[in-house]
Parts: C-alpha cells; structure tokens; sequence
C-alpha cells in the first residue's frame, strides 16, 4: 500500500521463465524456488493478491536477496527486478519486529550516523584510535569479543584498516593539468571519503591529469543507497534532495562517482523522487548529470598513461556497476590501457561477491559463502592485484583474502591509473 507499494505493471512482467535462475547468486548457492528472482515476485504476487501475508517466513526470501540486480540483465521480459525489491523492502520495513542488529543497522547506523558526516566522522576516528593503540590486538589476542559474541568477533575481523588521509568535503576545486576538458563534481560518498581517502585522491589526480577542474562539493551527503536497500525510502529521499540542492549548483558538465552502488542509487533519484512535484524536475537533471568514472573516462576520452606496470590484474565486476548500470568494458579498457598490466579473466567476474551494502552485516553468513565462492574464482587466475569498483566490493575482498593468506592486493582501477601516470616521469 502507499507510495512505496510495487508496482503491478512492473510485477506482472513477470512469465516466470527461469532464465534469472542461472544469474541469482542465492539460487545457486541454495537450488531452492524461493531464493530466486521468479520466486520472490511470486511472494510479491500472492501478497498483492491477499493470498498470503507479509509474515517472518515470506519476508525471510526476500532478505536473503543481496539486491545485485543480475537478473535484470538476464531477463527477456524487462522486469525491473530492483525497484520491485526495493519497494518491497520498503513494505516489510514498516511491518515486521526487528531483531537487535536490524535495529542497529537500521535505526542507529543508517538514521542517525551514515546521514551525518561529523558523526561518522567520531566513529572512524575511534575505529582508527583502535587500531593504532593495540587495543585491537590484545582484544583479539584475548578472544574476549569471541566469547561475548562469534559474531561480533567475526565481524570486526573483517573491518577496514583506517588511513589516516581523509578527503574533506569543502567545495574545494582542484585545478585541471594541462589543456582543460571538462569541469566536474566528485560524490565523495559516506565511507569512501573516511576509509578510501588515499584512494579518492587518486581519483581526484587521474581526473585532473585527464583535464578536468574537480569540485568537492560543500553540503553533499550520503547518496542513499544504503538506506534503500534496507527499505527506508524516507531517509534516502531526504537525502537525495540534500544532494541535488548541492550538486545542482555547482555548474559542471558531469558529477562524477567512484563508487558503483552510489551511481546506481544518483543515476535513479528520477524514478525515486517522481511523485515529488518541487523536486522530480531537478531530480532527473541531476540523474543525467551522473557518471560513473570508467564510464566517463571512456568516454572522454583518456590520455592513455604511458608509466609500466609490471601486474598481472583480475578484475571483479561489482555488480551495481555491471548489472544495474550495465558497465563492463569501460573499467577493462582503462586496465589495457596501461602498460604492463596482464588482464587475466577469472571464472563468473560478474557473480555478486557477497558485499552488498548491509548484506555483509545482517546476512553475514551467506555473505562468507559467496565471498568463499568468489576467492576460489580468484584463486584460479593466479593474479597478484584484484582490481574492482565498489567500496563495498574492495572491503569484502580484502577480507577473502587475509582470511585465506594469500598474498593478493586489492585495489581501485583508479588507484592503478595514478600509479601509471605518476611513474610517467621515470619512463
């Protein structure tokens, strides 16, 4: 019911074929009906039609959905798999009893501190102070969280090593080098900026190398994507609104993101704010503004980097960039492009690894077996460096990894694009 209710036109282009079976990560770790795309729009259906209710039982297939949107790619019929879901969450948000870490999750993590960049901001310098003190170590040493809690123990495992580089956000502008080509505005995100700011920088060096003046813009917020998975449409509206206000004003001919689920969620602010009437005009102009940044340097195009790599490079397709933004050979290209680099293909590079937003959080458990599933992917190739475009990605890999002892490196395919440009000099 409501605004938020699925759509029926989009839920009844549903034939139940079965050719998102092979895509769905979930199907295929499980073999079960229900835990695929088809499955879950039959719930849908039989909810809509007042044959079944939105009961613990169903609601538990449609958690288990990492929302990777594979299925749309596979689908003949078009059916628009993710606004389906995301509206569906939307309904079971407003019904069900949470349990302590969806509560957590949903009402500390995502309303009260991802929205707020200064108190974000306090939680990564405490994670940072922790780390660097021992406190970590001898905790772990200890096994004390281990006995509180296996979970909490295993999860705080998988936390990302804090730097201390944290890319600010104050509408500063970072000039092109040589001949200008292009003026844009960088999305520095929620969590990238805090825990990848070495990494935004590069970002920052490669766009500017390729002629660009780069805006940081002032006010910006969490894209909302976070939010959205986990069915809080408000949340992810207000703040959507906060990003257009800001990114609307800088004047540039593209905003650029780094992160493949935060294009996604920017690409489609049109479809999330159309019944908006002071704000769906001004939505989808900022959506048409939105590109992701292998797409955009394609499409530039780059100056090809001329400094030698001598890697050999597996990349991950992560799946918001894949799939629902339809994106795989503009990261490929960039990665030819640089001299040296070996583009090993692994097996599946496509298949979800796990990550997806607060999946790792609150599925942790299925999350571990596609990961495990995607590092024997991995394995295979033998490649020393795992390139992909996802923070969520590059934190879930990195855990694989460390897990595994294997002595892999993750990165951004910008972070091997500045590498390139910046040993120019000493070709």
């Amino acid at each position: 019911m409501g605004l938020d209710a699925p759509s029926e036109e989009d839920m009844y282009k549903c034939v139940h074929c079965g050719f998102c079976l092979q895509a769905c990560p979930t199907y295929l770790e499980t073999g079960l009906e229900t835990e695929s795309p088809r499955g879950r729009i039959a719930l849908m259906k039989a909810v809509n039609e007042g044959r079944i209710g939105i009961t613990p039982s169903v609601t538990r297939h449609w958690d288990l959905c990492i929302q990777c949107r594979a299925c749309e790619v596979a689908c003949p019929s078009g059916v628009p798999y993710g606004k389906l879901i995301e509206s569906t969450m939307s309904q079971v948000n407003s019904r069900r009893e949470k349990s302590w870490t969806t509560k957590i999750v949903s009402n500390i993590i995502l309303k009260r501190i991802i929205p707020h960049r200064n108190r974000l901001l306090l939680i990564i310098k405490f994670l940072r102070l922790y780390q660097l003190t021992g406190i970590q170590k001898v905790l772990r040493n200890s096994g004390l969280l281990n006995l509180l809690s296996p979970y909490l123990s295993e999860l705080e495992k998988s936390a990302p090593q804090v730097p201390a580089t944290i890319l600010e956000t104050s509408g500063q502008t970072i000039r092109a080098i040589g001949v200008k080509r292009s003026r844009v505005a960088l999305l520095s995100g929620c969590i990238m900026p805090l825990v990848n700011g070495p990494e935004m920088e590069a970002v920052i060096r490669v766009l500017t190398r390729n002629g660009c003046d780069v805006i940081v813009t002032q006010n910006q917020v969490c894209c909302g994507a976070i939010n959205s998975h986990m069915g809080d449409l408000q949340t992810t509206r207000k703040l959507a609104k906060r990003n257009i206000d800001a990114f609307l004003n800088s004047d540039v001919d593209a905003v650029i993101v780094a992160s493949a689920g935060c294009g996604i969620r920017m690409k489609e602010y049109g479809d999330l704010l159309r019944n908006d009437t002071a704000y769906a005009s001004k939505a989808q102009t900022l959506s048409s503004l939105v590109k992701d940044i292998h797409e955009f340097l394609a499409e530039l195009p780059i100056i090809p980097p001329k400094g030698h790599l001598n890697y050999q490079v597996t990349y991950q397709d992560s799946c918001h960039l894949s799939h629902a933004q339809r994106i795989t050979e503009p990261p490929r290209m960039l990665l030819r492009s640089i001299p040296g680099i070996k583009l090993i293909e692994m097996d599946n590079p496509s298949k979800c690894c796990g990550a997806g937003g607060t999946y790792t959080i609150t599925e942790r458990d299925f999350s571990l077996r596609l990961l495990d599933s995607k590092i024997k992917d991995i394995d295979k190739t033998q490649a020393s460096i795992v390139a992909t475009a996802n923070p969520g990605c590059v934190i879930q890999l990195q855990y694989g990894i460390k897990i595994n002892c294997h002595n892999r490196t993750v990165k951004y395919v910008t972070d091997l694009l500045d590498e390139s440009y910046s040993s120019e000099s000493t070709v």
